[in-house]
């Protein structure tokens, strides 16, 4: 992943994509805060998992700006942040479509032998673990919320 970065940092230079050259050297700034924060805490690099949760992170923080920027009446910041975030996400790999999530949180409450709400951080992280990147945990805690027995 830390190549296909590199890669796209050259190709964006070579295209004259600012956007694109600016957007990528944020994600390896992030990058390397998040590597210092690893060494600090003995384990060499961050893990491909560590990667995607930031980049994620990073689509958050955008989303946020986003919605800020739509309300204080300011359309070409929201759309700066809608294009950095598309290109943020075109480093994750294909995300799950709600039925594909809904079936991965069903197999997970069966796996975990979830019976209520108590259960919800077991489900969750199984899920975590299985399909970091992939799925969208905010819409996914809500679906897990549904679909476990109250009580």
């Amino acid at each position: 992943m830390r190549e296909r970065f590199t890669t796209e940092m050259k190709e964006a230079m070579k295209a004259g994509d600012k956007r694109r050259l600016g957007t990528i050297r944020l994600i390896q700034a992030a990058l390397k805060d998040k590597d210092i924060e690893a060494r600090g805490a003995g384990k060499g690099q961050a893990t491909e998992d560590e990667i995607l949760a930031l980049l994620q992170k990073m689509i958050k923080q955008r989303q946020e700006s986003i919605t800020m920027y739509e309300q204080g009446g300011r359309p070409e910041l929201a759309l700066q942040e809608k294009e950095e975030a598309e290109i943020i996400a075109s480093f994750l790999p294909k995300q799950m479509d709600d039925a594909e999530t809904k079936a991965a949180i069903e197999a997970a409450i069966a796996e975990a032998g979830a019976a209520s709400m108590k259960d919800m951080g077991k489900v969750v992280g199984l899920l975590r673990a299985k399909y970091a990147g992939r799925m969208d945990f905010g819409k996914a805690s809500g679906i897990v919320k549904d679909l476990l027995p109250k009580g």
